[in-house]
């Protein structure tokens, strides 16, 4: 098993905790991460711009001049991608599938994989509890600055259970964001420096994940 530090609120090392090999210390497969990785995010994409074909556009239902006989070129309607105001070829739609599937086992192969990376890296940091009396932005900020934590680093602070106080608290601050430990994907913590979990998160995570 391997063994991490423990801190609490106040920067200071409390204790050692053993986390669960299974989870935190696997063999890294960088190509797992990746297509994990890539497949979320495709999965996420919003799909906004939608551009019209020529059957869609309104009007140019009437033949704009006589086939013959004008000295003109030929045209069927006023609603080709040729003309102004026409319908769009091959443009954007939001009927295109952008999404990719992927298995929830390959899922949590990743998911661990992204964790042993930061328990290798020292990137991850355990509280051994974190809990805010009141919505206090700057309470957050002094816990976060105790600790082994580099300067202007991204931190994901992961939550065993819904906390008002840290959620609203880290919602000023650009680069502190809180998330459910059972709601870990590897998009939050690969965009995130650090990884900040208390005992009941890590034990959270291994109820969930776990299988």
């Amino acid at each position: 098993m391997l063994k991490v530090k423990v801190y609490n609120l106040e920067g200071k090392e409390v204790e050692e905790t053993k986390l669960d090999s299974a989870v935190f210390e696997v063999e890294i497969n960088p190509a797992l991460v990746h297509q994990v990785f890539e497949s979320q995010r495709a999965n996420a994409r919003i799909k906004l711009a939608h551009t019209k074909t020529r059957a869609e556009v309104r009007g140019g239902g009437r033949k704009p001049w006589r086939q013959k006989g004008t000295g003109r070129a030929r045209h069927g309607s006023t609603r080709s991608p040729i003309w102004i105001g026409g319908g769009v070829t091959f443009g954007p739609r939001t009927d295109r599938e952008f999404g990719k599937k992927i298995n929830k086992k390959m899922k949590r192969k990743a998911l661990f994989m992204v964790l042993t990376d930061k328990v290798k890296e020292n990137y991850l940091i355990v509280l051994d509890k974190l809990e805010l009396a009141k919505i206090k932005t700057k309470e957050i900020v002094k816990i976060l600055n105790k600790l082994p934590i580099k300067k202007n680093s991204k931190i994901l602070l992961g939550l065993a259970h819904k906390d008002e106080n840290i959620t609203k608290s880290v919602g000023n601050l650009p680069k502190v964001k809180s998330i459910l430990a059972d709601s870990l994907n590897i998009i939050d913590i690969l965009n995130h420096d650090y990884l900040v979990l208390d005992k009941e998160a890590i034990k959270s995570i291994i109820k969930v994940y776990k299988k």
